[in-house]
């Protein structure tokens, strides 16, 4: 009975050790990660919706909670102002079903 009981428990405290939560830096050299904003959904990589809540923060699937201090968040990123310094690009999206990888090959930037 235990086995049975750890196991979801187990699974709901991983689920919120990769949870998307960031924390916007004032300078390049803070930053996990350096992010550029594009102007049409199809340039992206990632495609992120912003939460309003912390636990409504997804696990690297693009649903962002922006943390009030650096020590909550997960990765710190900048933003960049040109699309060639920027280690993923990303697209804000309106709903939270549009978010999501459309270049899985950067998805380990955010892990």
């Amino acid at each position: 009975m235990k086995k049975f009981f750890f196991f979801p428990l187990s699974f709901l405290v991983s689920e919120q050790l990769f949870a998307q939560k960031v924390f916007s830096v004032n300078y390049e050299n803070q930053a996990d990660v350096k992010v550029y904003v594009v102007k049409y959904e199809n340039q992206a990589d990632l495609k992120v919706y912003k939460v309003k809540y912390e636990n409504q923060a997804g696990e690297n699937n693009g649903k962002w909670f922006f943390t009030q201090y650096e020590n909550q968040a997960k990765k710190s990123i900048f933003f960049v102002p040109y699309e060639n310094q920027a280690d993923i690009k990303i697209f804000f999206v309106d709903y939270e079903n549009q978010a999501g990888w459309r270049n899985a090959s950067k998805k380990q930037l955010l892990y």
